[in-house]
């Protein structure tokens, strides 16, 4: 099963994000668009394990040290590696440090069960969409240079999941395995 460790959106940020969506996607044809239930951030993607190791990862996942509220405010959007090599487009994540320390904290639990440590720094964001090809992509940037707010909502996160994903031909589906609440 393919696994991965994320925090949910407030349904406010969904409806946000969907509706950028509306109006972007007629226009990128190029890109292939997230299901709108499924936008999560991603805290850990953990990948393929075997059945029998979903027990010890959600007895390890249980043991992430409690801490306050995480405060998490989306806004901005942009593009992975950049606007002009757009692989992805996203809507940024504002956050303190104690997102990051959360997702170290999650990726230091899963270490000794030989998962293996992410190779890239936490860079919180909400995924909306991967480029196929660049067709629309300039007439989808010349639109967002005109969208005037840049705001999707705020939370406090108080709790994580484990998901697993399965892969269709269109869209992941995702099914929430566990959850762990962290607050103090």
């Amino acid at each position: 099963m393919r696994l991965f460790v994320a925090l949910d959106i407030p349904e406010e940020t969904r409806s946000a994000v969907c509706e950028l969506i509306s109006r972007l996607q007629p226009v990128a044809r190029g890109a292939k668009w997230v299901r709108p239930e499924g936008i999560h951030i991603t805290l850990k993607f953990i990948g393929w394990t075997e059945d029998d190791s979903l027990a010890p990862i959600k007895e390890h996942l249980a043991r992430v040290a409690h801490r306050p509220a995480i405060s998490v405010a989306f806004r901005n959007f942009g593009f992975f590696p950049n606007e002009k090599r757009p692989r992805v487009f996203f809507v940024g994540i504002a956050a303190g440090p104690e997102l990051a320390r959360l997702a170290a904290d999650i990726e230091s639990q899963l270490a000794p069960l030989k998962i293996p440590k992410e190779d890239r720094d936490f860079t919180p964001h909400l995924t909306l969409a991967r480029f196929k090809t660049n067709e629309g992509v300039a007439q989808m940037q010349k639109m967002l240079a005109f969208i005037p707010s840049q705001d999707f909502g705020a939370m406090n996160a108080t709790e994580f999941h484990l998901y697993q994903s399965v892969l269709k031909s269109n869209g992941a589906i995702y099914t929430r395995l566990a959850s762990y609440s962290f607050v103090e």
